[in-house]
């Protein structure tokens, strides 16, 4: 592990100015922001990236924000645990998708220490990616080698050029539950649609997997209130039966008026490189008995 500055800025705007105003050319040295670090750590100890700085959210006010409004919303702060999600009685009796998805990521230590924040941006767990002797096309390489080389865990939809598949758990449960997220930079806040918030690799930049700019946060996510007639549920398939990344998952949500489904929304996980929302299944579910 490379030596690093550790930045420990008392606001948000102290923070952001921290980040890099733009992409350096070979990206590892950027200084990056510090979370839970459960995967920026890791990143580190393989070399993945050596940044020259770390920028520690931990003491900015506001990040850890948890707090269901007047109007019955669910905020919920960037440094926000994992764990809390999952404890949380109100959100396993209205939104029982986000909770089964907290508690489906790895294990209780890592629940504990991780943010969603951190989870919604973590980066891919392809192989090749992962191994820092490998130069594939998310690390600036030439190709991805997942495409003709070990490919079990890659994408099955949308992919290419690169073939990753996007890990987060908590991803798809926020994007069915129509969540939005708050980023925060030198010019402001913006908010849009989580489903927004994430990209295709053959729509930007392969090298990123989300719309942040280089000085911009992820500072807080929105999940509207539960219509009524609201069922949902999270569905996960891995290799392991516990304490593993999802091969496959599905975030189901349906309103339904006790006889038939009225509306739906649909997202899989673990089998492209965004949280893939399924519009034709979503139109086929419509008018469906509940049966």
């Amino acid at each position: 592990m490379n030596k690093f500055d550790l930045i420990r800025p008392r606001t948000l705007s102290e923070a952001v100015a921290a980040l890099p105003s733009q992409w350096s050319e070979e990206r590892m040295r950027d200084a990056l922001p510090l979370a839970g670090g459960q995967d920026l750590l890791t990143e580190i100890k393989e070399h993945l990236v050596e940044p020259e700085a770390l920028v520690a959210l931990r003491g900015v006010p506001g990040l850890d924000t948890y707090e269901w409004t007047a109007n019955g919303e669910l905020v919920i702060g960037a440094l926000t645990p994992i764990v809390r999600l999952e404890r949380d009685e109100r959100i396993g009796a209205e939104l029982s998708v986000l909770q089964q998805a907290a508690a489906s990521i790895a294990s209780p230590q890592i629940r504990t220490f991780a943010t969603v924040g951190g989870n919604l941006c973590q980066r891919p767990r392809c192989w090749y990616y992962r191994n820092e002797h490998a130069s594939c096309l998310k690390k600036g390489g030439a190709e991805c080698l997942a495409y003709e080389g070990l490919n079990k865990y890659n994408a099955i939809l949308g992919a290419g050029p690169s073939w990753i598949v996007h890990p987060s758990d908590l991803a798809p449960a926020l994007v069915a539950l129509g969540a939005t997220v708050t980023l925060h930079g030198p010019a402001g806040e913006r908010t849009l649609p989580l489903e927004q918030f994430f990209v295709l690799p053959a729509d930007g930049d392969v090298r990123r997997e989300n719309v942040l700019q280089p000085n911009e946060l992820l500072v807080s996510v929105r999940v509207p209130k539960p219509r009524a007639g609201m069922r949902s549920v999270y569905l996960k398939a891995r290799e392991r039966g516990s304490f593993d990344f999802a091969l496959s998952a599905v975030a189901l949500c349906v309103w339904h008026d006790g006889a038939k489904i009225e509306d739906a929304r649909l997202a899989l996980g673990g089998v492209a490189p965004t949280p893939w929302r399924c519009a034709s299944t979503e139109k086929l579910l419509a008018g469906q008995p509940m049966e």
